[in-house]
């Protein structure tokens, strides 16, 4: 069974950390893994850095671009999932952008990321058609997972549509807004989780966007199977001198 279906059939109360490759230093992606496995994090998706952001949030967007800074590339990610999978068993998730994927050869990449150990992807810009009909079939081929995203303004019959696509779970986006929007989860977001939920569809839900606490992740836990943090973990390394120091901390904030 893969990592990703494994962990959701052993599991309740899911938590999935985003970081950023390459941040705060260059090399930090091992080690901040390392740590959040260690501290009981279930998942981890790992951000490609990208010019060219259009979904995240400043926080996001500024991390990657010191990691761009440092210096980190596509093949230096690979590698360090390679090093991490060395003592690191749990599912390992890719975020970036289609034009990263293309840019590096798409059967290439989806080839390689099997080969270093990535159990799948999230790419907010590919389009389903262009998956379907370009590279659902690769995918599906080295056992990967393709992680799609649903909004509020996702109509219901689209909803199943990206469902029927989308293998792993599905990253349901808490509100129509970039990542890092801090507040508590508002009524109107809980009809939202409720509206998906009397669906029936077919993949585990993880709730992501303005998801940075105890609070916010038990209310989420409470409408699917766990949630995603992402900018507030980014930010517990601003001025930080100790990323296992760092990672405990945090961690010990949610669970």
């Amino acid at each position: 069974m893969k990592r990703v279906e494994k962990l959701f059939k052993e599991k309740k109360n899911i938590l999935n950390i985003y970081l950023t490759a390459g941040y705060p230093n260059l090399n930090d992606t091992i080690e901040v893994v390392k740590e959040l496995a260690n501290n009981g994090v279930d998942m981890v998706e790992i951000g490609m850095p990208f010019s060219d952001p259009l979904a995240d949030g400043p926080t996001i967007q500024n991390s990657s671009q010191v990691a761009i800074k440092n210096g980190i590339t596509l093949e230096l990610i690979f590698n360090q999932i390679e090093e991490i999978r060395k003592t690191v068993e749990i599912p390992i998730v890719l975020m970036g952008y289609y034009n990263q994927v293309l840019q590096y050869g798409a059967d290439s990449f989806f080839e390689k990321a099997k080969a270093v150990g990535v159990d799948g992807f999230i790419i907010p810009d590919l389009p389903l058609d262009i998956y379907e009909k370009e590279h659902q079939q690769k995918v599906e081929s080295l056992g990967l997972n393709m992680i799609f995203l649903i909004t509020p303004q996702t109509t219901d019959e689209r909803i199943i549509l990206i469902d029927s696509k989308s293998s792993g779970f599905l990253y349901v986006v808490s509100s129509f807004a970039i990542t890092g929007s801090k507040s508590d989860i508002q009524q109107s977001q809980i009809d939202y989780f409720k509206r998906i939920n009397n669906l029936k569809l077919k993949n585990p839900k993880l709730i992501g966007f303005g998801i940075s606490d105890k609070k916010t992740f038990d209310t989420a836990c409470q409408h699917a199977e766990g949630a995603i943090i992402g900018s507030a973990f980014i930010k517990a390394f601003e001025g930080s001198k100790n990323i296992k120091q760092t990672v405990k901390e945090f961690i010990t904030t949610v669970l």
